[in-house]
């Protein structure tokens, strides 16, 4: 990356898919698989081998990476396994290594425990993922008692969420279930909770997406799953949310193919140093201070 690793030598990527991967859905699997015949059985490994994954950041110039995890059996097949698996991992390096889990309000007994137990399991981030796990951002104001609780126990704990937003590609994915705007009721109801809205609506939703960053300063913009070339195409406005803006990648995803490329092409983008800097380095640090 040459000069680019000299001037931003401690990137956070907050968006990477390092998950159980073997609890998939065939059908899920198969779409994952899609132009990444070569490189899969590369990939299956990596997802247990902390070390290759650290050292393929190495090679990208990526510092630190948030581990994205949560259960979402209905559509992935992914379980509450997956907590203890994104834990499990960050312990090879629990500098660089950021991991996620979740909890799922459909089928949580004790909402506000399970908040508690990621915590302890080191947690560092809870990820919401609304198309996959079947119900809008805001369905607490609907009668899902147990996902307001989930929030209110993460703002009391200082646990930072992160929502899906946009479209998913998955098979049985609900798209409408995407729509940013709903976060607006999450701000106003959960004004101290740091939410991360994680693809910006991409891609119908910008707009929305837009409106509710500017309108609430505990939202942050996780710019993953945006095609780097095309970041100002969805966000022209992007240097007015500069200090809320996170990078990431959303790699290996569909469609998502090399975290060192994604940096090279957002280092071509018509921003200013400060905006980069603040981009791929200091905003991550503010909402993930190193431990």
């Amino acid at each position: 990356m040459g000069r680019l690793v000299e001037r931003f030598s401690r990137i956070t990527d907050v968006h990477i898919h390092v998950q159980p991967w073997r609890e998939l859905k065939p059908a899920v699997l198969d779409v994952m698989r899609r132009g990444k015949e070569a490189d899969w059985d590369v990939l299956l490994q990596l997802m247990d081998d902390p070390a290759a994954l650290l050292e393929l950041m190495d090679r990208a110039g990526v510092w630190r990476a948030g581990l994205v995890n949560y259960p979402a059996p209905d559509v992935m097949g992914f379980t509450d396994a997956a907590n203890a698996f994104a834990a499990r991992y960050a312990e090879a390096n629990r500098e660089r290594l950021l991991p996620y889990g979740g909890v799922h309000p459909r089928f949580t007994r004790d909402p506000a425990g399970d908040v508690d137990r990621l915590f302890e399991l080191g947690i560092r981030v809870l990820k919401l993922h609304p198309p996959h796990q079947l119900f809008p951002a805001n369905a607490y104001t609907g009668g899902l008692d147990a996902l307001g609780t989930i929030y209110r126990r993460a703002e009391e704990r200082g646990l930072p969420v992160m929502v899906h937003t946009g479209t998913s590609v998955f098979p049985g994915a609900r798209a409408k279930y995407g729509n940013p705007l709903e976060l607006d009721d999450v701000a106003v109801d959960f004004p101290d909770l740091t939410l991360l809205m994680a693809h910006g609506g991409r891609p119908l939703y910008m707009e929305e997406a837009f409106f509710v960053l500017r309108r609430h300063k505990n939202v942050w913009l996780d710019v993953s799953g945006i095609p780097p070339a095309k970041l100002l195409q969805y966000f022209p406005r992007l240097s007015e949310l500069a200090d809320r803006a996170l990078w990431g990648t959303d790699w290996p995803g569909p469609g998502v193919r090399d975290m060192k490329q994604n940096i090279e092409q957002f280092a071509t983008l018509p921003l200013s140093d400060a905006h980069r800097k603040a981009i791929l380095e200091t905003n991550a640090l503010a909402v993930l201070p190193p431990r």
